[in-house]
């Protein structure tokens, strides 16, 4: 796959710079404040509100679940449209399990490893069809902000990952997807390596804290 990107030098070296400045900004994070606005709310009697805004903000606070939502833009997928369907059903598929079945050993380190799994569909080494259970396991961690909430603000906080993971793979296979197939394979090389080395850190600090 990553011999059919082509382009002139400058614009396959701008638009590499723009992928990887995207991929990096976010691991600069510090993991622990990924979840800080779920222990705000946690604070306070769950509402439709609260619900509301903690989906719109725990993709985008969270290092791994933002990075992993951006870079599915990087493997080339075609038909967005059914992929951006098929990715938020599983995911929120993933959410429902979570709700029902809590504490699943393992899930953590999945969803950092998710991010390896993307570079190596990047390398084609692994099928893409694993990008969705990927999905799933970020949806199924996702879940777990909300447990012991009413229906109600759990409705709300599932409509607001919804909305904010949406809208962040529109971006993602639209315009990510664009950069990327002006890349040149050396660039793609080095996004894949940075997203195997950062799902491996990711997976390192969730196992030994």
């Amino acid at each position: 796959m990553l011999q059919r990107f082509s382009a002139p030098a400058g614009t396959a070296s701008k638009a590499g710079a723009g992928v990887l400045a995207l991929l990096a900004v976010p691991l600069l994070a510090a993991p622990a404040s990924a979840h800080h606005l779920m222990e705000l709310f946690h604070q306070h009697q769950p509402t439709a509100l609260a619900g509301l805004l903690s989906g719109l903000g725990h993709p985008l606070l969270g290092p791994d679940h933002l990075v992993f939502l951006l870079a599915l833009g990087l493997v080339g997928l075609r038909q967005s449209g059914r992929w951006l369907l098929a990715l938020l059903a599983t995911g929120l598929g993933g959410s429902a399990v979570g709700l029902v079945l809590p504490g699943l050993p393992g899930a953590e380190v999945l969803v950092a490893l998710s991010l390896a799994a993307v570079g190596l569909v990047l390398c084609e080494r692994l099928p893409r069809w694993l990008l969705l259970p990927a999905f799933a396991a970020h949806g199924y961690v996702l879940s777990t902000a909300v447990i012991g909430w009413e229906a109600s603000p759990v409705a709300f906080y599932l409509l607001g990952l919804l909305i904010s993971q949406g809208s962040l793979l529109l971006v993602s296979l639209r315009l990510i997807r664009r950069w990327a197939e002006r890349c040149s394979p050396a660039r793609l090389r080095l996004c894949a390596g940075l997203l195997i080395g950062s799902g491996a850190a990711f997976a390192w600090t969730t196992l030994v804290p």
